[in-house]
């Protein structure tokens, strides 16, 4: 989501006339009487946050707070975006209204309202519709695109914002997330669909074109996870799991069974989904606190392994003894690299290949190469590893194996394309049963790969500015790096620089234009970007070290973690947000 306004910003005349105009054509009650009290009291700065500017579709959808307005998530939105998804479809993709649109939603608030607006939308426009009536896990709904053959999928998710937010996440060729330019089309074609009030609408209850999805889907969904990774013979392991209020909890259950893992302790106050996500304020189980009630429990069974998704389940955390009576939480560079070392390690796939990200450890590419598989860097946002993955597939022949991203973003094989905390789970699970099999821990593991490889440590820092003056102030801060680089940072010298702005032409798809910049470091590299959801900048910081024999794991992990946080609070500095 990204803002836009012009340098002086509309005045307050303006923002009344777009609400009003908005208000007229708003078919919900409750937010046309939050707008009008708004334009009542005159209240110019709120009004430029929720008319200023549009909730923009871009590659990832749609996504903001739920409330009034064309800048917040509410049933107009949702209808007229449908609607241009819609028309879109229709005149692009042959047999589109034969091949439809899946739809499901997750547990949020709003979310199956808004859902139902949607499937009304669809339908109302001629488009069979096969829905989940129900809350159901976000790759469980592109997996039903893909084998149902639908021309598009919607899922009404926010994933892991917190409550107040909605979102719209579409799918489309290949049932992947679309890229540039289909996202430009489908915002072209919304910004053409007219009045919310006035696209028409087919009865969801009643239509013939409405019907929900296939049960047997799920039994597929399920069946070719368990093909999709490797068999691990060993022991049942004592695993604890949370959904975190979200909505993975059943098919996370059925996997483990079918999967041999029957000694799986779900955390009671987080089991059911609950889009006010009661006991922990943000829903993602990167941010400290939202994984402590996994972890208290964990303690209570003597857990061997600790795992949860985020409330849609599309993101896999990870948690393992630390050998002092207490667990260590996993990075997400942590978990890929050792999938991507257990899945190379068991498949007999012709030619692999493994994506991540770009923001991810550069050690996965190390891992890779001693297996012989090729690894593929993209764009941050699985959009871009799954675009890349089916293009090396068609183009050179490779077998797509594994991809992860380091916000917890894993994709096992090619059931899903897109990230998928399920399947991830259950083949996490996997490695730590073929592990202890062994008489080693998921722990000794990591360390034979930092003593192989050299340690990697990855350091994330995260600048927020809310609203259109932070979103202006990112900008700006970005726009520093487009004619001076810091000479060095924290010590580390700036060997190179590379502007994925500019240069496009001569790199693949997958690392077209962006706003990021990459610095390579004397021990490893640093890169910087917005946020493409959140009011943020981004800085990752990776560096590498040896780790000697005799020396400990834990000790120097933390000294170059410390070095790597100096890069980042320089680099922050040299931007002017620090």
């Amino acid at each position: 989501m990204s803002e836009h306004v012009t340098e002086s910003g509309p005045t307050l005349g303006d923002l009344q006339a777009r609400a009003s105009a908005w208000i007229a054509g708003d078919p919900d009650e409750s937010t046309r009487a939050e707008l009008q009290a708004l334009l009542d009291a005159g209240d110019q700065a709120e009004l430029l946050e929720r008319v200023g500017v549009g909730l923009e579709f871009g590659t990832a959808g749609l996504r903001g707070i739920v409330g009034a307005g064309t800048n917040r998530m509410n049933r107009a939105v949702v209808r007229r975006t449908s609607r241009g998804l819609a028309d879109h479809l229709l005149a692009t993709v042959p047999g589109a209204a034969e091949r439809g649109v899946v739809v499901g939603f997750d547990a949020r608030v709003d979310s199956e309202e808004f859902a139902r607006e949607a499937v009304a939308v669809f339908a109302g426009a001629g488009l069979k519709v096969r829905w989940f009536p129900s809350p159901r896990p976000t790759p469980l709904v592109a997996y039903a695109q893909r084998v149902l053959d639908a021309a598009a999928a919607v899922v009404i998710t926010a994933s892991h914002n917190p409550p107040e937010y909605n979102g719209y996440k579409v799918y489309a060729e290949g049932a992947a997330q679309i890229v540039p330019p289909t996202d430009a089309a489908i915002a072209a074609a919304i910004e053409a669909a007219g009045p919310a009030v006035d696209i028409p609408l087919a009865d969801p209850l009643a239509s013939e074109l409405v019907a929900p999805v296939p049960a047997e889907v799920v039994d597929r969904y399920l069946g070719e996870l368990a093909a999709a990774r490797p068999d691990t013979p060993g022991p049942d392991l004592t695993i604890v799991y949370t959904p975190l209020h979200g909505v993975g909890g059943e098919l996370v259950q059925r996997a483990m069974g079918e999967a041999g893992f029957h000694d799986l302790h779900l955390v009671p106050s987080q089991a059911e989904p609950d889009g006010r996500f009661p006991t922990v304020r943000f829903p993602n189980p990167e941010e400290p606190g939202a994984m402590d009630a996994a972890l208290e429990l964990a303690r209570e069974v003597d857990a061997t392994l600790v795992l949860a998704n985020d409330p849609d389940a599309d993101r896999l955390a990870a948690a393992v003894p630390d050998g002092n009576g207490g667990y260590r939480l996993l990075t997400g560079n942590q978990i890929g690299v050792l999938l991507t070392d257990h899945l190379l390690a068991g498949t007999d796939a012709d030619r692999p290949l493994v994506v991540a990200s770009i923001v991810s450890t550069p050690m996965f590419r190390d891992v890779a190469a001693k297996y012989g598989a090729h690894a593929e860097f993209t764009l941050t946002g699985f959009k871009w590893i799954c675009a890349a993955a089916r293009d090396l597939e068609r183009a050179e022949g490779r077998s797509f194996v594994y991809g992860f991203e380091e916000a917890l973003g894993s994709s096992v094989g090619t059931v899903v394309r897109d990230k998928d905390g399920i399947g991830a789970a259950v083949a996490f699970a996997g490695l730590a049963r073929s592990l202890a099999a062994e008489g080693r821990t998921v722990r000794d593991r990591l360390e034979e790969l930092y003593r192989r490889h050299g340690l990697w440590v990855s350091h994330q820092h995260s600048i927020t500015r809310p609203g259109s003056a932070g979103l202006a102030e990112i900008a700006q801060a970005m726009a520093v790096l487009e004619t001076q680089v810091p000479e060095e940072l924290a010590g580390q010298q700036v060997l190179s620089s590379l502007d994925y702005r500019v240069g496009a032409e001569e790199r693949p798809p997958w690392l077209e234009a962006h706003d990021m910049v990459a610095l390579e470091l004397t021990d490893g590299r640093a890169l910087i970007r917005p946020s493409g959801t959140e009011p943020k900048l981004k800085i990752y910081v990776d560096l590498r070290g040896e780790l000697r024999p005799d020396e400990d794991l834990d000790t120097r992990a933390e000294e170059l973690l410390q070095r790597a946080a100096a890069v980042a609070t320089d680099l922050a500095a040299f931007v002017g947000l620090n």
